[in-house]
Formats: structure tokens, sequence, C-alpha cells
């Protein structure tokens, strides 16, 4: 679309959660998909993925048949879509339209997420949103959809039911439904756990608002405790009735909260304390003495994560140290000395996992394919921590968890591929070259593989039903040895110190940490209540890390007195519960194993099925233009479509419009038009109308840069443009009907490191923006514009210096005028001058951080400041009109505040005084006060997203 608008007041102030999953033209066009049709469910996938589809199509059945009425009784088939060539392990379900898309490569680390097959967790996750929407259509959310369809719907849902239950009630039905779900996991309630046993009593609006400076758990665990407990308490109907209800506004405010006082006849602030307290009282008191308990405590704020730490030598650490200041970065640190040394800033990366032997890093980093946005990798990269050079080992690759051979020549990783299949490679460290790929017969996935000697390999597996293991495999005959027999308990972090085996594994309710050696198992005596992650032993000394309210903290210990003297035994029964819920214990279906027979029918799925698809009406308002468009989009996000008609309420003239963009191809290709009715101006005293037809048809290309430390992006393009004016009245034949072709060509460049948390911009970036306007027929005109921003690092971590230059030049003969996109000197008029130059230079800096809000409507993150001193030049010309002057500066500061409203809505809006310098040529003073508006106020509501960004 190539209009920029706003939603009317309502939508645009609630309604700004952004659906960051949304990928338009994503998947490369030589993709032949396929659909199994189910009842409540089309499932699209590429070739390969047959069995996994219609796995997911005998589950979602299953719940729909078994859990729907714990929510309502509505279905309404929604469109599944299968990505599998992306290395990012998630899934969404959306309104607008509604449909639900399940990234496939499943995750390395299994505490945080569980170890069932991806596709599995994806579906008894993500259907329970579908089953969500499907019910929350009633009342005052069911007008909103007549109104204005189904982002009408996503708006009131947002309103009317939070997300922490959109989340909570999902991980309930993943944990009721499989033997294991996040539910079961120790990790997953470790945040709140840290909390309270850190003395941190953080306000209800803290908890679900979050902080740029301490550590807050997000809404799913907070969700799934107060779910959990309603259904605890109150019995298996009772979110059905009180969700439906809140969505039905039966209380225009805060409908939720008064539909849970309603129906279980206490207020709300009791109810989630209760919730919370009944998760809290089941905590062990040797939590309360841990020392990461005591880490928390002795610090106000988050300090840092500190991840998979080694030794280097006897005294020293190497980890990656991921603060809310900078990007995580490799750093060392002296034993008993709290100073840390940053080695190097890690590229982009989806894990934390790096592997370190003679002075190499080995690691997996990010990397996006170059056009499509459904096709991404996961490249090895190898840093010498002398020199800091750090170069790729592969690429265009799926390559996770990499581990450096004990000789330092060559490299093990796991290698996922497009069918989901897992194997493991062994590359040469100088060329990347492939020596060797496993056999996996039993088709097993691998985690954290480790030499564990040059002829043989450890890995923590999992099979088919989502049971995990300890595997040894011999090299190169990739015979097996199970080391750890199968448990529904995950495991995972593996480490290798000579003859000894380092794991961390789900035990008795805690993630602890063990030693296999001489084929027993040693439990971590440290107390493992917070958590045993990650440990690495050499020089006779061992590390780890637990988790607490700041940060996963680094321990370290003699490894000759750190295990058990006693070997351990783990159980054949699965799943020690950290947490009882005894609901779950009356699960009405489980996930089998094996997975009946099925027989749904398979069909190939065309790309140009439902091209239109259109699912909203969608006013818009951007005074004085009003509008109101009818949005389409196709299942496959190829396609989208919009239909509008218009008002502008300065000149009084109507639009109607078009406009639709494809994106299956390399190129983006656009097309639209406009018809303007009855605009009108003044020719030699007399007021005149006429009519214009405005189509278009344009092209674009967008290119995404990025690889290793920088996020980079290019889009060029450009559109044809046809004008056509019908003048009306007496002056139709005077003055003649005028028509000419213009030609836009634009260019846009983005490159930039990651930033930290609390960083307001990177330390480094630049973005370009170049513009060409030029009448090709008919008549003359052209205008350039090139304007960019450079941003630098300020005198602390979180501050930053932003140098702004632009230049732009029209042509003189004035017979057309193009859009103005200069920025001008803030505070002045502003005009479209035949040439102009300027510069600006700002320095953003925190002022406070509130974490303050009230009555459960806004919440203060923070406040910030920018400093400003804004130059233009505009050379005296004869067309630029009387009282132009040459120069026009000023100077002032903005205060930003970052705020959420109504408990997850993210914006940011300011105020502004410019201290004009010189005459204003439009006469405005020299104090000019403004409010400066939200920028990220339209977007379509809640998006669920199953793992945590």
């Amino acid at each position: 679309m190539n209009r920029f608008r706003y939603f009317f007041v309502l939508l645009t102030a609630i309604c700004s959660v952004p659906v960051q999953a949304q990928v338009f033209g994503g998947t490369p066009p030589a993709v032949h998909w396929k659909a199994v049709r189910s009842i409540p469910a089309n499932i699209i996938y590429p070739p390969g993925l047959e069995k996994e589809a219609q796995q997911v199509a005998f589950l979602v059945s299953s719940l729909s048949k078994n859990t729907l009425a714990t929510i309502g009784n509505q279905q309404t088939p929604v469109d599944i879509v299968f990505h599998n060539q992306t290395v990012v392990p998630n899934g969404y379900v959306q309104l607008g339209p509604f449909r639900s898309e399940f990234q496939l490569t499943p995750p390395q680390n299994s505490f945080e997420l569980g170890s069932l097959p991806w596709n599995q967790t994806l579906a008894i996750h993500e259907y329970r949103h579908v089953q969500q929407y499907n019910n929350f259509c009633v009342g005052i959310s069911k007008a909103f959809y007549i109104l204005f369809g189904q982002d009408g719907l996503a708006l009131a849902n947002s309103l009317s039911v939070p997300n922490w239950f959109f989340e909570g009630d999902a991980v309930y039905q993943e944990t009721l439904v499989s033997q294991q779900g996040r539910g079961r996991l120790p990790l997953f309630l470790t945040g709140f756990e840290a909390l309270w046993v850190a003395d941190r009593d953080y306000s209800w609006m803290k908890l679900r608002n979050g902080s740029y400076r301490d550590y807050t758990p997000d809404h799913y665990p907070l969700g799934y405790m107060m779910v959990a407990y309603g259904r605890e308490i109150y019995g298996r109907d009772f979110w059905a009735k009180t969700a439906v209800e809140a969505a039905a506004f039966k209380g225009i405010f805060f409908p939720l909260q008064k539909s849970i006082q309603r129906n279980a006849n206490i207020s709300f602030d009791t109810f989630r304390t209760r919730a919370l307290d009944y998760f809290r009282d089941q905590l062990g008191e040797s939590a309360y003495k841990n020392p990461a308990a005591g880490f928390g405590k002795s610090n106000i704020h988050f300090v840092a994560d500190e991840l998979f730490p080694q030794f280097t030598d006897s005294s020293q650490l190497i980890f990656v140290n991921s603060s809310y200041y900078l990007p995580p970065e490799f750093a060392t640190q002296q034993t008993g000395n709290e100073k840390i040394s940053r080695i190097r800033y890690r590229a982009v990366s989806l894990d934390d996992a790096f592997s370190y032997r003679n002075n190499l890093i080995v690691y997996s980093a990010y990397e996006p394919d170059l056009r499509w946005g459904w096709l991404d990798y996961s490249v090895i990269r190898v840093m010498d921590i002398k020199t800091k050079k750090d170069k790729r080992l592969s690429s265009r690759s799926k390559y996770f968890s990499p581990d450096i051979s004990p000789d330092g020549s060559r490299v093990v990783s796991v290698n996922m591929s497009i069918t989901e299949k897992s194997s493991l490679d062994i590359l040469d460290i100088d060329n990347g070259k492939v020596f060797l790929q496993l056999p996996n017969p039993d088709k097993l996935v691998y985690s954290y593989p480790k030499f564990y000697t040059d002829s043989q390999l450890v890995s923590a597996v999992r099979n088919e039903r989502g049971q995990m293991g300890l595997m040894q495999m011999d090299v190169p005959s990739g015979m097996q040895r199970l080391l750890v027999g199968w448990s529904m308990e995950p495991i995972g972090f593996l480490s290798v110190e000579g003859d000894q085996i380092f794991f961390s594994r789900s035990f008795e309710g805690q993630d602890q940490g063990f030693c296999l050696r001489e084929g027993k198992v040693f439990r971590l005596l440290a107390d493992a209540s917070a958590g045993n992650y990650q440990l690495s032993a050499k020089y006779n000394r061992i590390t780890w890390n637990s988790f607490s309210s700041s940060g996963f903290r680094l321990q370290t210990a003699d490894l000759k007195t750190a295990f058990s003297k006693d070997p351990v035994e783990f159980p054949l029964t699965d799943t020690s519960e950290k947490h009882r819920v005894f609901s779950l214990d009356h699960s009405p279906f489980q996930i089998p194993f094996p997975f009946p027979d099925t027989a749904f029918a398979v069909k190939p799925y065309k790309a140009f099925t439902h091209p239109l698809n259109f699912y909203s009406w969608r006013p818009y308002i951007n005074d004085p233009d009003y509008q109101l468009a009818l949005l389409g989009q196709n299942v496959l996000n190829t396609i989208q479509s919009e239909i509008f008609v218009g008002y502008n309420s300065n000149e009084e003239y109507k639009t109607v419009g078009a406009d639709f963009a494809y994106g299956g191809l390399f190129p983006y290709f656009n097309l639209g038009t406009e018809y303007r009715i009855d605009r009108n101006g003044y020719f030699n005293g007399q007021k005149i109308y006429w009519n214009e037809l405005l189509p278009y048809a344009g092209v674009s290309v967008p290119l995404n840069l990025s690889r290793g430390r920088w996020l980079t992006s290019l889009q060029g393009g450009t559109n044809i443009s046809y004008h056509q004016q019908y003048f009306q009245g007496i002056y139709k034949d005077s003055i003649g009907n005028t028509s000419y072709l213009s030609l836009d060509p634009q260019l846009t460049f983005t490159h930039q490191l990651q930033a930290g948390r609390m960083q307001i911009y990177p330390s480094f970036a630049q973005t370009l923006l170049v513009i060409y306007n030029r009448a090709i027929s008919n008549i003359s005109g052209n205008q350039f514009l090139a304007s960019g921003n450079f941003y630098f690092p300020g005198l602390t971590t979180t501050h930053s210096l932003v140098i702004k230059l632009a230049i732009q030049q029209r042509d003189s003969l004035d017979q057309v005028r193009f859009s103005n996109s200069f920025p001008f000197s803030r505070g002045y008029t502003g005009g479209n001058f035949y040439r102009m130059a300027g510069f600006g230079i700002n320095y953003n800096f925190p002022l406070v951080y509130p974490d303050w809000g009230f009555a459960d409507m806004i919440y203060f993150l923070r406040i910030r400041a920018n400093l400003f001193y804004d130059y233009t030049s505009v050379p005296f010309y004869e067309t630029n009109g009387p009282g132009v002057q040459s120069r026009y500066r000023s100077t002032g500061i903005e205060i930003y505040f970052d705020t959420k409203w109504w408990n997850q809505l993210a914006l940011s809006f300011g105020i502004r005084y410019s201290r004009l310098l010189d005459p204003d040529y439009g006469g405005r003073g020299p104090n000019q006060w403004e409010v400066i508006l939200p920028l990220n106020i339209l977007n379509n509501g809640y998006s669920n997203r199953l793992a945590n960004p």
C-alpha cells in the first residue's frame, strides 16, 4: 500500500501490540504447497511434512472434541501454515486475517519449552488460541466484529481479555493434554520464585508491564498461575464462563476483573493474591537460602545473565555476558573478582551456547536470507579471543550448538533439515568442509553435542515420543549407546572433561546438575531450587550458573567435593512436578504414542487460493483526510488488497480507490488507482472544480543484508504514476484537462549494531533515504531528496548522539509540486522551497525510570529527553516568496514518555519546546510547544506467540 494513515482514535489508542510474526511474501515461489483438511483446521504445508501435518490434524480434531467445552462451544475452521525454512522456533494465531503459522525448527533448549515433538507442542498450545478467538466473538466484541471485521474483534478482545489469560490458558492446555507442558517444567516459574526469595514485592502493574532496569517475568507464567488456580479452586468450567463474559463486556471497564469477582465471589485483588500465594507456598525453605537468592537481595536492579561459563585457565572464566545496558558480549572474569572484561560483542544469535578450546570460541549465529522473510539460517562462527577476529565457518546452513574437537581441528554441530530431520555433522574448523554426517536411523533430535574423545561424541537426544536421554556415538560408524535412559524429564547443557560428562537434567521437580563417570551418575551438591545449569569443569574446578532476580549468576566449586559420593538412580516414572496442580490429573485427552493411522484428505494448495480474502473494515483519520478501507490478504500472505472511500475536509472532495500488492516473486509489485471528485481551488479570482484520476504501478525489492553483529536492510523501488485532471463548469474548456506521468524512484538503507534493552538507540547506526520525483510526459518537473541519520555513543551506554543531514532541491519551472519530506528545523512552519539543506544535532538520554502507574490504565516505564539544535539553509530564489530567510535555526528539548496502556499496549509520546532563533516566514512566535504523537499506534490487537522473543 502506498498511503500511510492512522486508524480512528479509539483503535489507535488501544490496538497497537505489534503483530511481528506476519511476513509479507516471505516464501520462495518454488514451494509447492499441500493441504491436509480436517473439520477444525486446514493444515497447509510444504513437501516432506505430511506426517507432521497429519499429526497436527489429528491433535486439533481431538482437542476440538475434548477441550473446547472449557472455553465455549463455538468452532470455526482455521488455516494453519507450516514454515520449515526458518530457524526461529515459534508459532502464533492471529485475527486479521484469521490464521495460524507454525515455525517448525525445534529449539535446542528443552528446559524452556519442553522436549515434545515441536509440531505437537505448537498444535496443543496454538490451537487453544483458536478456541479462544472462536468463542470470544460475543456481546460488544461481536458488535466490533460486525462493524469492523476481524480487526475490530481483535481490538475488542484486547480491551476485554488481557494477554495473561490468553497465554496462561494455552500453557495450561499444553500441560493438561501432554506428559509435559511448561506447567511441569521447573524453569517456567523460576522467574517468579527468584522475585519471592529476594523479597521483591513488585506491584501488580509492574509485574504486568515490566521494567527497563529490573527483571520481571513475562505474562506466560503469570497467566498460567492465574488460570491454573482458577481451574483448581473453581472447577473446569470457571474460565469458560468468566472469560466469555469478559469478552462480551459484562462490565465495561476491566471486564475480566469484574467477571472474576462475579464468578469467584471475591475481589480481583484477592483472587490474584491467592493465585500467586498458591504457588509461592509450595516453594521450599532451601530456596530462600540459595546463593542466588542472596545475590538477588544484594543487587537492587538486574545485573546481567552470565551464561555458559568455561575455564580458560585455573583462575579465569569465559562466558556470555548479557546485560540490559549493552548487547550480549563474550567476556572474561578472574575468579573471586567482580571485574568483567569484554572480548567482543557476539553476533546476532538465537542461542547463547558456545564452546571454548585453545583460544577459540565456536558458536552459531543467526542470518536472514537476502530476500525471503521465511527463509533464514543458523551459521557457525569461529572467534579467536587473542586477535578478536570473528569469521563465518558455514553459510546458508542450519547448524546449532557447535563444539570444538580435542585436537582443535574439527567442529561437530547439530544440523536441522527442512524436513525436520536432525543429524550430527563434523566439519573442518579451517574451511567448513563437512567431513562426515553421522547416520541417524532412529530419527532422533540432537541437542548440545560434545566431543567425548576424538572418535566419540555425546549428545542429549529426543525421540519421537518426546523423551530425552544421553547418547554416545562412535565416529565414523555412528554406533549408538544410551548412557542415561529415556524420560520425559528434559536434559541438556552438556560438557566434557576427561572421562567425565556433565549435564543438567530435571529431577525431583528441580533442574539439577549431574556428572556421569564410569557408568554412574552423581548429583551436584549445590541447592537446585534456582536451577543448576551449564556445568563446565577444568583445572579441578567446576562452574555453573543459577537463576536469580538479578540474572543468571555464576558459581564455582572444587571439583573433588562438588558431587555426591553415592550415585543417583533416575526412576522409571516420568516428570516429578515442582508445583502440584491437581486439576491436571483429570485430563480429557492425552497425546497418544504412537499416533493412530489417520486418513485426512490431502490436496494441492494453490498459492492464489482466495486471493482477496477480505477480512476487515478499517477507518483511518489523518486530519483532514478521513477514509474507510476494506482490507484483504490471502492465507499465504503474498497478496494484500485494499479498497477505500474517503473525504478531505479542507477541500471537501471525495475519493475512491484500490491498492494491490503482490510479494510472491523476488520483487514486490504494486498496482492501484485513486479517483478524487470535486477538488477545488482559485484561478483568476474564481473558484474552480476538477476531478483527478491517479493510477499507479510500481516495483520494489526489499533486501536483508544482516550479518554478524550488524542488522542491515536495503530497499529500492519505483512507482510510475499517471495524473489526469478533468476540469468542471465554465473553465472546462478554457483551462483544458491536463495529464502527465511521473516516475518516483526511492531508496532506503539502514545499518545498525544490536542495541541493549536500556539503550534508546544503538551505539552505532546509519539510516539513509533517497527520493527522486520526475514528471516524464507533457510537463517538466523534478525533485531530489537525500537525508540521513547517524547514531553514535553518548557519555554513557544509555545516551545517544544523533546527527541528521539532509538536502533537497526541486526544479525552477514550478509546473508541478511533489510531496515534501524534507526535515525542516523543528518549530518552524516549513515549506517546499527551491533548494534546502540542513543538519540537526540530537543528544538523547534517560531522565528517570519511574516503574509506576495508576488505575491499571497507564504505566510509566521511562522518561527520557532529547536536546537538539537544527539548522536549515534556504538560499535565495525568486519562487521562494516574500519573507523567506536564508537560514532557520532552532534549539530546544523534547521530553518522551515510554509507557504502557491497559497493562499491555506500548506507546511512546512526548512534548517538544522549540526556541526559534530566526524569524518564521509563516509568522510563528519564537517559543513553540508541540505534542509529539505516538508513531506506533496502528496494529491489529494482541499478538500471541508461543516462544518469548
